[in-house]
């Protein structure tokens, strides 16, 4: 042991250093090596690691050593986590010490039963383990806070990941209310690594002072980046997996590095790729389990405890895994897709290793191309520490308005002004106005949740306050969920969240659940369904929407167009993609084929006679309505740029302009109307100062927006009022709540979350002075198209097609139908698809000039035997003969055609008439005509 691994330890009292010895601790990791001495002086204290790599034991040891010292009559430490998952893991992890040293341990948080919270409120644990919403809960309890004042340390664990959200916004003043309980408790923070750790201090501590202690995870990260190269063997297994060879390649690797490895995580950026991924790895029989956020908590503990036992040699994970939940020892983290972040892949691959402070190895898989090279962009900036700041919410009005009520029900009357103290202490909200708190009073004071005694100007509670602090302890926002039912078979595939269905969701689009793509046929708000019909050739369509994309920071997408910068020369003077790959092979961690395959787009680029679009150029390419902006800047940048273009290009024609955005595109479907020159002016004309107010505008009657402005009135109690009994129209709520706080947290949260003003209005100033170059090309180029067929990996449904098709037959020999002779008139009959006979006939004269009519056509029937009819009734009497006489040539086919949905005798005919090799081919054409239907069925009703 060095003299700097005992002096870590020296800081810690003889009772502690003995349980240090019984528990094996014989050498400190390095982040205790850096930490315990500040700590153990009681400093404020941001400790920033990977996880696995100690920061429990680093925070929690000086915390035993002065409450074994200073044992507490209430509780003595509190340790707060994001996720109840890791209270589990921290209770488990925490109470032996508990045991050895003599110190309690316990949990608190929504499932703890009432027995448990009353021994806990009659005797204090020293040490409770809680969520940040139960300690909201607890600041209201009369004898819990009569605990709470003995508080002397309090540990927030990933501390980064509630930095950057509402949560967090919401617990530094809940840390504010416990200071004015307990005084001057030690905060500890752990974190990931960020790219701003003095502003995460600063959160962490309310702009206290904060030491902080940060491990440099780069340099102990080896990350690859591969792209699968297919081999003779893929073409086997993609027949095996019902796929083709390229995605084949994907799964093949994947197997083979975890065959490599004792025991690999396996991280993906969405749910549905884990479902489709893992469905994969179960069709191979291979020993990988599944774990994300969607799975019941009893599937998630049970793949957890398989893999830590070593049964599960893979475990397929989303963000779910990064924050620290115990799984054992993990030797390698397979990426699959670009992280998107540079935080996130530390986050991840940072999983791996951590015995005796060794390396952590991960491998990158990637798919395309833009993959690659941001795969590449960010392996290359996690290794050299260029990591992205955490984002902290600044002054989010929603939470300010959650939490003048709950210090009004913890403390009862209270001074306006002591309430705005406590409330700007916490870092997030030190610039919020105290003109625009008392905006929020009065707003509380209206919707009744507190009341305003303007006299004495102090704040008390009302009827409502109590009911209102115990609906609202949590900022995560209520969001009520849509069905999803395949219109083949009527059956539910799974929900949708509000907010997809108010921000993406309408007729036609595309988008992927269950590892499946549908299209979306039609939208019922009042009964919460969105009908669906499955996607039968997935390779050639692509997702409009494919899950809350990570969004990928303007640095990343700046570096990815500095590489096609730096290869764009190379490839004109006539030197090949692999030559080319190889020039990088020295600053990017690829291997040959890797590099070669995402250069040979760029040379395609080049081929095409197309100017690259780099970090310093921009090009503009059409095609029919379709014009693609390409901009290195990143997913929030673009949506900001895509914004102003749709919304003045929108005026100017007078109708509306779709929009699509990634980090390297913009694409418009724009009107007719709308030249190529439009756009340019736009770009060279606009004045970069009026980018916020255009985006504004734009936003101002959006369906985004009023959903947010929903979520945001919720909390102020205003939604309640406003609505009545009856649902609110999204128009009405804007127009009633303009110009109000709610309003201005609604507009501040959509920028923040996903726009860039000042990026934004940076590229126009640069356009506009000739510091950025604009190039234009008539027709789609090879880069231009490279985000198309983002996200539609691994997404084809293993044999989907068959089992539609299977669901659809069943479902038409089921339907019921009517058959009426149109010889005698005489004979009509109501039975099922499966009874009718293969060549129908009237029993009565023996016709076969059967009409085959949906079962509620009796209005055709009696317009057939009427005697003198109608024009309304012509047309149906010329129909059913059209019907006979399908049926007479073609018999029971022509009943199962016209049985299906909206396929009239015309397209029955259309579907009879192709000649086929099998039935199924029959039923898929069927399927097509009902699809078709679906989508146009508005313009017929």
């Amino acid at each position: 042991m060095t003299e700097g691994d005992v002096a870590a330890f020296t800081h810690l009292g003889a009772t502690v250093r003995g349980a240090l010895s019984e528990r094996g601790f014989s050498t400190p990791t390095a982040p205790q090596r850096l930490a315990i001495p500040p700590l153990s002086a009681g400093e404020n204290t941001l400790v920033i690691a990977p996880t696995g790599s100690g920061k429990t034991e680093t925070a929690m040891l000086p915390v035993f050593d002065h409450l074994v010292n200073e044992q507490p009559d209430g509780f003595g430490a509190l340790y707060v986590t994001p996720l109840r998952a890791l209270n589990r893991d921290m209770r488990e992890r925490l109470e032996w010490w508990g045991e050895y040293l003599g110190l309690e341990v316990d949990v608190r948080h929504g499932d703890t039963t009432q027995y448990q919270r009353g021994k806990q409120a009659e005797n204090p644990p020293d040490i409770l383990v809680t969520t940040p919403e139960t300690l909201q809960a607890m600041l209201t309890g009369e004898r819990l806070r009569e605990a709470l004042e003995d508080v002397s340390h309090v540990v927030i664990d990933e501390v980064h990941e509630l930095a950057a959200s509402k949560r967090g916004a919401q617990l530094s003043v809940g840390l504010e209310r416990l200071h004015d309980l307990a005084g001057g408790m030690q905060r500890i923070g752990l974190s990931a690594t960020v790219g701003d750790p003095e502003a995460v201090g600063q959160f962490l501590t309310g702009g206290r002072a904060c030491e902080i202690r940060e491990i440099d995870v780069g340099s102990n990260v080896d990350v690859t980046v591969r792209s699968p190269e297919i081999l003779e063997e893929d073409e086997d297994l993609a027949g095996k997996l019902v796929t083709d060879a390229s995605t084949a390649s994907h799964v093949r690797l994947i197997r083979d590095l975890v065959a490599e490895h004792e025991s690999t995580l396996i991280f993906v950026n969405t749910r549905q790729t884990a479902e489709a991924l893992g469905s994969r790895f179960t069709e191979l029989d291979l020993p990988i389990g599944i774990h994300h956020g969607s799975l019941s908590k009893e599937a998630r503990i049970d793949v957890e405890d398989r893999f830590k036992a070593g049964e599960l040699e893979g475990l397929l994970c989303t963000s779910s895994m990064e924050l620290g939940i115990d799984v054992g020892r993990v030797d390698h983290v397979i990426q699959y897709q670009s992280p998107r972040q540079v935080a996130r892949l530390l986050q991840r691959i940072g999983r791996a290793g951590h015995r005796q402070d060794e390396v952590s190895s991960g491998t990158i898989v990637t798919t395309r191309p833009d993959d690659t090279f941001e795969a590449l962009a960010i392996a290359r900036r996690a290794r050299d520490g260029e990591v992205e700041p955490a984002r902290i919410h600044e002054g989010s009005l929603d939470v300010v308005a959650n939490q003048l009520p709950a210090i009004v029900q913890s403390r009862g009357d209270t001074h306006v002004r002591e309430a705005i103290e406590t409330i700007t202490r916490a870092y997030p909200f030190r610039n919020v106005t105290e003109e625009t708190i008392r905006d929020i009073v009065g707003e509380l004071h209206r919707n009744r949740i507190l009341w305003f005694d303007e006299a004495d100007d102090r704040i008390e509670t009302t009827g409502g306050t109590w009911q209102y602090v115990y609906a609202n302890l949590s900022m995560i926002p209520d969001e009520e969920t849509y069905e999803v039912h395949d219109i083949a078979s009527g059956s539910q595939i799974g929900t949708l969240d509000e907010q997809f269905v108010v921000n993406f969701a309408q007729p036609g689009e595309v988008f992927i659940q269950r590892g499946e793509m549908w299209r979306i046929a039609e939208i019922d708000d009042d009964e919460g369904k969105v009908k669906v019909s499955p996607i039968e050739d997935p390779a050639g369509e692509v997702p409009s929407w494919i899950g809350q994309e990570i969004p990928v920071p303007a640095a990343v997408a700046g570096e990815v167009g500095e590489i096609r910068g730096v290869a764009e020369p190379q490839l004109s003077a006539g030197i090949d993609a692999a030559a080319v790959g190889r020039e990088f092979a020295g600053r990017y961690p690829a291997d040959e084929h890797t590099l070669t395959e995402a250069c040979s787009q760029l040379e395609d680029q080049v081929d095409a006679e197309s100017p690259m679009p780099t970090a310093d150029r921009l090009v503009l390419e059409r095609q029919g309505r379709s014009i693609v902006l390409n901009a290195c800047f990143g997913h929030k940048t673009n949506e900001t740029l895509g914004r102003v273009l749709s919304a003045l290009l929108g005026q100017q024609a007078g109708s509306s302009v779709g929009l699509e955005t990634d980090p390297y595109r913009i694409e418009l479907e724009v009107p007719n109307s709308i030249a190529t020159s439009d756009v340019l002016e736009i770009l060279e004309e606009t004045d970069p100062d009026h980018v916020e107010t255009i985006v504004e505008l734009g936003l101002k009657g959006s369906d985004a927006l009023a959903f947010r402005l929903a979520q945001v009135s919720a909390k102020f109690g205003t939604l309640k009022r406003w609505q009545g009994s009856g649902r609110m129209s999204n128009e009405r709520l804007l127009s009633a709540l303009e110009e109000t706080p709610m309003y201005d947290e609604a507009i501040r949260e959509v920028f923040h979350e996903d726009l860039d003003v000042e990026r934004a209005s940076r590229v126009l100033e640069r356009l506009q002075s000739g510091d950025l170059e604009l190039g234009t090309h008539r027709g789609r180029t090879p880069v231009g198209m490279g985000g198309r067929s983002s996200g539609k990996e691994l997404l084809a449904p293993e044999n989907a097609d068959a089992s539609v098709i299977e669901t659809v037959k069943d479902r038409i020999r089921d339907d019921r139908v009517i058959l009426l002779c149109t010889h005698c008139h005489e004979w009509k009959v109501k039975t099922k698809v499966r009874r009718v006979a293969d060549q129908p006939e009237c029993p009565e004269c023996g016709s076969t000039r059967i009409a085959s009519l949906n079962p509620w056509a009796d209005e055709v029937v009696k317009a057939v035997r009427a005697e003198e009819k109608d024009e309304e009734q012509e047309e149906m009497t010329e129909r059913a003969f059209k019907s006979a006489s399908l049926v007479q040539s073609h018999g029971k086919q022509a009943v199962v055609a016209m049985a299906a949905r909206g396929v009239g005798p015309h397209n029955a005919a259309l579907i009879i008439s192709k000649l086929r090799e099998n039935e199924e081919d029959f039923y898929r054409d069927i399927l097509s005509k009902e699809r078709e239907y679906a989508r146009t069925q508005s313009f017929w009703d």
